[in-house]
């Protein structure tokens, strides 16, 4: 199952996200997205769990759980819906 993980704190890395989902079972990956240009933290991020229901206790138990200072955001991630292209915009 792959996990939002929002209003993080920008210093949380992806080894910090692994690490405190791991308590709840076995983490395929774990990642802050990242501004391409800054190189900063965009405050939110992914956690890909394989197993349903750890997946489930992990957002149960991590949900409005601080890290670093800030309650966390945690729930299933929805697919990404399709945007316009920006080139056809012109």
């Amino acid at each position: 199952m792959n996990i939002y993980v929002g209003n993080l704190a920008y210093s949380v890395t992806d080894a910090d996200l692994r690490t405190a989902f791991s308590a709840s079972g076995e983490v395929t990956s774990a990642s802050v997205i990242m501004d391409k240009f800054s190189g900063q933290s965009k405050g939110f991020g992914f956690v890909e769990m394989p197993n349903n229901s750890q997946a489930l206790a992990a957002i149960k138990a991590l949900n409005e759980s601080p890290m670093q200072g800030r309650n966390m955001r945690v729930n299933e991630a929805k697919p990404r819906e399709a945007r316009p292209s920006r080139r056809d915009s012109y």
